[in-house]
């Protein structure tokens, strides 16, 4: 019996002979229900984007036995002449970095040749814009059908590039003559599916070259197409019953699970596979990718990091990525560090809150900020941090803290505005807390006002206050507020032990100048 290719397999070969099937496939059969057209789907890296394509590709050259027990097998006309045989070109800018014009050009001749080679058809162009127009005329002509077109990672290029604006800008411009031509060639296309990372905005589709696709069906955020990609709660313990037994199943939630397009939560895939894989929670899909120049952009706009949970955007905001104005919660959420946790509709306008998917995502994010304000390794530092609290040992923290502000550089300080606000030391105790997996609530409301931030481990509760002396000069320490307006009182009655911390910092000595607590 053949064997399944990779593009066809929405599921990862654990063992030698079991294979795993997450079926997938009737959302092709509903994409031409739906009478075809042109598609665009936004997800996170990793997330089964290729793979997708991939089964589409199959599904219309008619390559029925690889569909053998998935829902397409009896629900697709193999029989039909527009729907099996069909040819279907793929495009993928998903492998290599194009650090040049002229690299994204010879990448995407070399694209083109493939298509020539597998279809035996010439094209006397030699510029890529009118070869790739004249293969796709060609091809129709050839079989005398409308072909299927399939770009995967449409914006790759462009976001390898994002911290070199010039080079991004001239990426965008190359890309916008290539995908030109799908709007030149509607006549000639049957169905067109576009991946990516960045969400499709007016202005996106304008300077890419898709303005004249009016017809042009976002799915991104459409609540019947949330678990296109993705393993939902049911396909996870169906299909992967003997592997997941192994594991505590709320634990996998927590790490793994959260994903939200507006429709069902799903499980990172990548995560899931190299969990069974693997046999232990790591960070599989965020070591995948390095989030620095999302870091430097929380740098330069001076971000209240804290603020990145429980945030409130626009459709307009997640959905207007550009690299002429980049907007860190549209990042954010379109490279998945944030995903939707709740819609509302208030008047004319939808509303979504973002939050963090998981607890891979929130530590891991935290623990790379951390990593960049510092030059130092700090892990030994966080055991340190952890131990302290868990044993009340609260004189434990303040060295720890000490030692962390002293190890930034000078020069971070001179480039940076951030560091003379209090809402930069908050941003640190933040990620340290929330780096270790803690449950860290920042701006705490209270019947008497906000808690700088509040740190649970097990059934220890940490009140925080912090304050900046040259910024508030009333002379009274930190933890008087925590006590004056009884902050505490809201966790008396579910925790066993409240502790009261009051920081305060100097701007000017860049570090901790009073470190108050008290045991309740």
């Amino acid at each position: 019996m053949k064997k399944l290719p990779i593009g066809i397999q929405t599921f990862r070969k654990i063992r030698e002979d079991n294979f795993y099937y997450v079926d997938k496939t009737r959302f092709i059969k509903e994409l031409v229900d739906n009478g075809g057209g042109y598609y665009f789907l936004s997800r996170p890296r990793r997330f089964g984007k290729s793979l997708f394509l991939d089964t589409i590709a199959s599904a219309f050259k008619g390559e029925k036995e690889l569909f053998k027990g998935l829902f397409l097998y009896d629900n697709w006309d193999w029989e039909n002449p527009d729907l099996s045989g069909v040819p279907v070109i793929k495009i993928s800018f998903g492998s290599g970095v194009n650090r040049s014009v002229d690299e994204l050009q010879q990448s995407f001749s070399y694209v083109l040749n493939n298509i020539s080679g597998e279809y035996s058809i010439e094209s006397e162009y030699s510029d890529l814009k009118n070869k790739f127009s004249d293969l796709i005329k060609k091809i129709y002509e050839k079989y005398n059908k409308q072909v299927v077109v399939l770009v995967d990672e449409y914006d790759k290029p462009i976001l390898d590039s994002i911290t070199n604006k010039e080079l991004a800008t001239e990426l965008r411009e190359e890309l916008k003559n290539y995908y030109s031509v799908i709007k030149d060639c509607d006549r000639y296309i049957k169905l067109c599916f576009i991946t990516g990372v960045s969400k499709f905005s007016k202005a996106t589709c304008t300077r890419l070259g898709f303005s004249g696709l009016n017809n042009l069906n976002d799915i991104t955020i459409r609540p019947d197409y949330g678990d296109i990609c993705g393993y939902t709660e049911n396909e996870l313990y169906a299909v992967f019953k003997d592997r997941i037994k192994d594991f505590d199943k709320e634990q996998v939630k927590l790490w793994y699970n959260g994903y939200s397009f507006t429709g069902e939560s799903v499980y990172n895939p990548f995560d899931i596979l190299l969990l069974f894989d693997n046999k232990e929670f790591r960070n599989y899909w965020f070591e995948t990718g390095t989030p620095t120049f999302l870091i430097k952009l929380l740098e330069k706009n001076s971000y209240f990091i804290p603020e990145i949970e429980c945030k409130v955007a626009t459709e307009r905001l997640i959905g207007n990525f550009d690299i002429d104005d980049i907007n860190v919660e549209t990042l954010l959420f379109q490279t998945g560090y944030l995903t939707i946790k709740n819609k509302m509709h208030k008047g004319n306008r939808i509303v979504y809150t973002l939050d963090y998917p998981n607890i891979e995502v929130k530590m891991s994010l935290t623990d790379s900020i951390l990593s960049y304000l510092s030059n130092n390794n700090i892990e030994n530092q966080q055991n340190n941090l952890y131990d302290s609290l868990l044993d009340g040992k609260v004189d434990m923290l303040e060295p720890v803290f000490h030692s962390f502000f002293a190890s930034i550089p000078n020069d971070w300080y001179r480039k940076n505005s951030m560091g003379n606000y209090e809402g930069y030391y908050a941003s640190i105790f933040y990620c340290y807390f929330t780096a270790l997996g803690l449950d860290v609530i920042a701006e705490d409301v209270t019947n008497l006002g906000r808690i700088d931030l509040t740190v649970k481990i097990e059934n220890i509760i940490y009140i925080i206050e912090f304050k900046v002396v040259e910024i508030v000069t009333d002379g009274n320490p930190a933890i008087e507020q925590i006590k004056n307006r009884k902050y505490y009182e809201k966790y008396t009655s579910s925790c066993a032990d409240i502790y009261l911390l009051g920081v305060e910092f100097s701007k000017t000595d860049r570090n901790i100048t009073r470190y108050q607590w008290e045991k309740l």
